[in-house]
């Protein structure tokens, strides 16, 4: 007779050490399904130089490895939190610097050179395309003015791209294109009455930004500085 959570079940036939060692190898999952018995059970204690499997050093290493893949996943866990927390204070802080411009010249310097050292970069564009509805302002040192059509070509039809191990693109980032090994392009609606424009961030750390990071923080930023331009220039939106 084996005696299964209170309800006795007869096997037909001899019960053999054979027929046991059979049934758990074709059962592995057996004491998964039935961990009542564990306590039932009585492992082979660790015998150096012998060749006796011992079940609870077995069950004892592998406890210890699950928990070490815990402990890894939860150290991964930390520092991502932590890096999202200190990334999310550096857009406040930059969002910040935007809204204390106290003019537009000062809002671009903001966005062109404050903004590489707030967000811990090595550069930062405004780029703006040329057409019929120029952006007034362009002039203004530190935006790029590019061709229609360029940043669509860069963008194609996404508002944000990121992208590591990259090497710099020279109509985007300028002379500084040397340094860059990642970067960061969103775009910009700035109004129906001004070209479209770009915010181009570059790294040296090629893995700083990467396809599958998120961009809800950058394209936040994108949209702060959208409507700081508009308030500015007094544009529709």
């Amino acid at each position: 007779m084996v005696r299964e959570h209170g309800q006795s079940q007869r096997i037909s036939g001899a019960l053999t050490a054979e027929a046991v060692s059979v049934y758990l190898r074709e059962n592995p999952d057996f004491l998964i399904r039935h961990a009542y018995l564990i306590q039932h059970l009585t492992p082979p204690m660790l015998r150096r130089g012998s060749n006796i499997l011992d079940l609870q050093y077995y069950m004892v290493d592998r406890l210890q490895t699950e928990v070490g893949r815990m402990r890894d996943q939860q150290r991964e866990l930390i520092a991502a939190s932590r890096a999202n927390l200190n990334n999310q204070g550096r857009i406040h802080a930059a969002i910040l610097f935007l809204l204390d411009a106290q003019s537009f010249e000062q809002l671009i310097q903001t966005i062109t050179t404050d903004l590489a050292v707030l967000l811990d970069l090595d550069v930062a564009c405004l780029i703006v395309e040329s057409g019929n509805h120029d952006l007034p302002g362009t002039e203004t040192s530190g935006v790029r003015v590019v061709k229609a059509g360029s940043i669509d070509g860069w963008l194609g039809r996404r508002e944000v791209v990121l992208a590591g191990q990259v090497y710099g693109d020279p109509s985007i980032f300028g002379g500084a294109a040397g340094l860059v090994r990642s970067e960061a392009l969103i775009r910009l609606h700035i109004s129906a009455d001004a070209p479209p424009g770009m915010l181009a961030f570059g790294s040296r750390e090629p893995d700083l930004f990467q396809q599958g990071h998120g961009t809800e923080l950058i394209s936040f930023l994108a949209r702060v500085v959208e409507r700081c331009i508009r308030s500015w220039l007094d544009l529709p939106a």
